[in-house]
Order: C-alpha cells, then structure tokens, then sequence
C-alpha cells in the first residue's frame, strides 16, 4: 500500500514537473521568435544600409568625389580607369555627367532677350528658372510666360520655370541676392537633379554650346566653386564696407535709388570681407549650405549684407571664404569675359563685332554685357553655337532631321550623351589652367 502510494505520487510529481516545464517552454517562445526577428530585422538593415545613401545634413545629396590634397593636381580630373574604380568601389554609385541649374534674369524690354539667352544655353539635363523684376510691366511677364508655355520641348522635359513672384531688384542693392537665394530655394524644391548653379541675365551669352560646357565639366570633380573672390582693400574698404545704405526695393512696390544713412560702421572682427564678381558657377552642396545655414555663418553674413553697398559682389565670397570646409573649394573665376572701364573697372562695357576674337581667345563660356540685338550676337550664333534664330543651340541630344529647314532638337535623344566641338577645348584649357598648384595657393588669400 506504501509502495502504491509512493508510485503514485512520484508519478503526480513527474506530471506538475512536466507540466511546468511545458508551460515555461511555451512562456519562452514568444520572447525568443520576437527576439530573433529584431535579430534579422537589424542584420539586413545594416547589410542594405551599405548601399543607400546617407541624407543626414552631413552629406552631399549627390555622389562627389573626395577634394584632393592640394599637392596631387592630378585628382582634378576623373581619368578613365580612376572612374572605373571608383564605380568598382562604390558597388552601385555610378558617376553620371553632370546637371547645370541657371537663374536667368531680366528687367523691363527684356522679355525677349532672356529668351534668347534661355534658347542659347538650353539643354534637358539642366534646369532652369526665369525672373523678370516688378519693374517690368505685367504684359511684358506674361508674354514671357507664355513664350516658355507655346514651346513644346519645354512642356515634354518640364525643366524650365519663370517664377511667378516677381520682384523689385536694385544691383547696388540686397535685393539681388534675395532673388538668387529665393531661386535656388526653388531650383532645391523642384529638382534633386543639378550640380552646379549659373547665375545669368539677359544681357549675358553663351560663348559655346552646352555640350561643351557639360563634356568638360563630366570630367571635372563636382567640388569646386567658380567664384572669382579677393579680399576686400583700398578704396573698397571706405567706399564700400563703412557706409550703410538701405535698399528701398526691401519695402517699397516702385524702384528706386538707394539710401545713405549718415552713420558709418567698423570693420567686422569675427569674419573677413571679400568681393569680387556678381556672377558665380557654385556647387549644389555649397548653395545647399547658404540656405539652409547650419552653423548660421551664412545668415549673419546677409544681415550684415543688408546694409552693404553692391552686396552681390560680396555675399557668396564672404561666405565661402570663412568657412574652412568650402574655402578650399573657390577658383577665383567667374567664367565670364568681361570688358571693363579703365579706370576704375566697375562698370562693364557693351562688347560688340570688334570684341569676337578677345572673347573667343579668353575660353571662357560665357560673356557679358551686350547690347539688346547686337550684330555680334549674330555671329556667335553662327560661328560658336551653330544656331539659328528662334531654335536650340544644337547637340548631341538633337536627333531630328534638319532637311528642308526642320529643326533636329524637334526629336529629342539621349541627353547624356555629348558631341563636343571647337568650345570644349577651349574651355579644358582654361579649366586646366585655373586649376593649377600656383592658383589654387592663392584661394581666398
């Protein structure tokens, strides 16, 4: 009876332990298949991590090659096999040629001209956006808005803009460089597509065909900035930064000359003052920092800016040559020729038939100023663009027929692919030359 008693409960105690064992294996089986997908949740996403880009504010929303040490000029350029390496490397970044965005501006009676200029450098790679100021009367921004409208490549590629806010501009002024920050701001939002910025007016020409410019440039590291800079001295120093002036066009609907206050300022001691050329080729990484200011240097430069006489020669070049990761990246040129009074060199001269060979010599790929449908601006067409009135400067990407007077831009090819001419290797030297050890020393200096 003792014995019964003692199997049966030594049978009752296996039964609670078995029990209990059981029920201790099911609490575990949640918490381990939970665990083990968080497990493999984590371990692919560090795996595809590898090959998604970054977009923390840290990195550039584009693939850039690293900027080569000032001693190795021959990181400038992307030799063939560098190339194939680096795509080797990167597993699934591939260097693609390069996208242009351009700001093209005008004023009253220029309607026609800026579409003229927008027809000269047009291409479907870029982007482009078109701003005629208040001053200009209502019909004259619609005529051009409609211009871009009636123009079916236009309406296909979807790359051309004319900004409907049109605002008062005063060159002397800041309210340039709130139009230009107000387009690149739009050119961000509307497009992740573009590389470098080309600020233009009406009164400025292409001196080669965007195939040219957008072949040599694909061989170009996407790091530097065309901004022709020097610190400021001399006569600029009292003339310019000391006095304040006010620009009516912040608050008023008409232009109108700007305001002398009778106050002078001192010379800032936490940046360093720079001018030089209002018009700049810069990168989107560097345009990218003046908006959105990160370490705030850019905003506290164009406060004080405000009340700066010729405040577009200065507020680019200020910024980039204060700060230490762009400074490196400024080729004091602005890619224009330029024909300037003597002295003092600060207005621009009208260039005409007598000027085609100095600026053709010059390899820069662009030139200002002209005047409204000057004869030399027939010849450029002719001679450096192969274009004819009212049509495309023609490229690779034209695969029309041109037979009896058809247009060949009509029909619309691979846009990545380029056919340059004469004007490519004239801006390769240039290129070259800029980017020299002895020229690259002197940035920002």
């Amino acid at each position: 009876m003792i014995g019964r008693k003692a199997n049966v409960g030594s049978f009752l105690n296996q039964q609670w332990m078995r029990k209990n064992m059981n029920s201790r294996d099911r609490k575990w089986i949640v918490p381990f298949f939970a665990s083990l997908l968080i497990s493999v949740s984590l371990l692919l996403t560090a795996t595809f991590g590898l090959f998604i880009p970054s977009q923390s504010d840290n990195q550039l929303p584009f693939y850039a090659i690293p900027f080569p040490k000032e001693e190795d000029s021959s990181g400038y350029f992307i030799e063939p096999e560098l190339k194939r390496s680096l795509e080797e490397a990167s597993g699934v970044l591939k260097m693609e040629p390069p996208r242009l965005a351009y700001l093209i501006s005008g004023t009253k009676g220029d309607s026609r001209r800026m579409m003229r200029t927008l027809q000269a450098v047009y291409h479907p790679r870029n982007q482009y956006v078109l701003h005629m100021d208040l001053e200009a009367p209502p019909r004259e921004r619609l005529e051009l808005t409609n211009l871009v409208k009636a123009d079916s490549t236009f309406n296909e590629v979807e790359n051309v803009r004319v900004m409907a806010q049109s605002n008062l501009v005063t060159y002397k002024g800041p309210t340039m460089i709130a139009c230009t920050l107000q387009a690149i701001a739009i050119l961000l939002r509307e497009s992740l597509d573009w590389d470098w910025f080309i600020n233009l007016s009406a009164s400025d020409y292409p001196l080669m065909t965007q195939d040219d410019l957008l072949y040599v440039f694909s061989n170009l590291t996407r790091n530097f900035n065309f901004i022709e800079h020097s610190q400021i001295a001399g006569w600029k120093l009292s003339h310019r930064a000391k006095p304040i002036i006010v620009d009516p066009g912040l608050y008023l609907s008409r232009k109108s000359e700007l305001s002398w206050t009778t106050q002078r300022r001192s010379l800032p001691t936490s940046f360093q003052l720079f001018t030089g050329s209002a018009w700049v080729m810069l990168t989107r990484s560097f345009v990218e920092y003046c908006i959105w200011g990160w370490d705030n240097l850019p905003r506290t430069i164009l406060m004080y800016y405000t009340n700066f006489l010729s405040s577009p020669e200065g507020y680019f070049h200020t910024v980039i040559c204060n700060n230490e990761e762009f400074r490196r990246t400024a080729v004091s040129h602005d890619l224009h020729y330029i024909a300037w009074d003597n002295p003092p060199k600060q207005h621009p001269l009208s260039l005409t038939m007598k000027d085609f060979n100095k600026m053709v010599n010059s390899n820069a790929p662009f030139a200002r100023k002209f005047a409204k449908d000057d004869p030399v601006l027939d010849k450029i067409d002719k001679q450096l663009l192969a274009r004819t009135k009212n049509r495309f400067s023609p490229g690779a990407w034209c695969i029309g027929n041109s037979e009896g007077g058809a247009d060949p831009c009509s029909v619309r090819g691979n846009d990545s692919v380029f056919r340059p001419g004469p004007g490519a290797g004239r801006l390769q030297e240039l290129v070259h030359s800029l980017l020299s050890e002895e020229i690259l020393k002197e940035q920002c200096t």
